[in-house]
């Protein structure tokens, strides 16, 4: 059982309770909308599946039926007592936290882990980021955030949507689009669209460490794109130099939505071969 729009109304009411704005709060109140997100998960029985932002529970239900083991993470103290009271009797565990401060690694522990959840808005790119570089036991994420995170998120070279956050995607992961969510399913209704976002693990990274540290990778990759409109030999200028370009075989004319993760990764590649000692 999920929790419709006059249950949701309900339980607000009866522990009096309103959605709080700067917690991004925006409840779904469509059971077909939980299922759904649940159903392309495809998490199941034997499945580990962490939630951030667990709310009033109902994707958290929806979880639970597919028969999936759920740790639900809710910053907001006040959602704690529906939290008992709806989603504990069926099963999950309620982590009181918040997940951009919490112990991934303790919490965890080292099995392989599914994130399933809908991401307040403001957490959502440093929250999947973070994930990402830190916590290697969440294997794969089924994320609902704003549609143009999302676009960011998956998009590739050629995309206007194409950044930093895209190659850090890729660097680590393979992601895609798994479908769009009406605002008409959310109590309140949000005044953005939003997206759901299928991201799976790589089982190594895009770009081979033992080439090119991480650090040294995304340091190029934050300078070409902090710079975005000019070309690479001017906002790399002191990083890359004449050779490393030819090395690296990128034109210097070319800008940082030229170039793929491998790309990158030969040009940092190259500007540390060829830099003096």
């Amino acid at each position: 059982m999920t929790l419709s729009r006059r249950e949701v109304t309900d339980l607000l009411a009866r522990h009096g309770l309103q959605p709080q704005r700067s917690l991004s709060q925006n409840f779904v109140v469509d059971p077909n909308t939980v299922r759904r997100i649940a159903r392309l998960a495809g998490v199941g029985p034997g499945d580990r599946v962490v939630e951030v932002g667990a709310g009033l529970g109902s994707l958290t239900l929806a979880l639970l039926e597919t028969g999936a083991e759920v740790t639900a993470v809710e910053i907001d103290r006040r959602l704690l007592p529906v939290l008992d009271e709806v989603v504990v009797p069926a099963g999950a565990r309620v982590v009181h936290g918040d997940a951009l401060r919490l112990d991934w690694s303790t919490l965890l522990g080292e099995e392989p882990w599914v994130l399933v959840a809908n991401l307040p808005y403001h957490v959502a790119t440093p929250l999947v980021a973070d994930l990402l570089d830190e916590v290697p036991a969440v294997q794969r994420m089924l994320v609902m955030v704003q549609r143009e995170v999302g676009e960011r998120m998956v998009a590739g070279v050629g995309n206007p949507a194409y950044g930093a956050l895209s190659v850090k995607v890729a660097y680590w992961a393979r992601a895609s689009l798994a479908g769009r969510v009406p605002a008409t399913v959310f109590l309140p209704r949000p005044e953005v669209e939003s997206a759901l976002v299928s991201i799976e693990r790589r089982p190594a990274p895009a770009v081979d460490p033992a080439e090119v540290g991480f650090d040294a990778l995304f340091a190029l990759v934050r300078a070409g794109f902090g710079q975005r409109r000019k070309m690479l030999r001017r906002s790399l200028a002191g990083l890359v130099d004449a050779e490393g370009f030819a090395c690296a075989g990128v034109r210097p004319e070319a800008r940082a939505e030229e170039l793929d993760v491998t790309a990158w990764g030969r040009l940092a590649a190259c500007s540390r071969r060829v830099s003096p000692a």
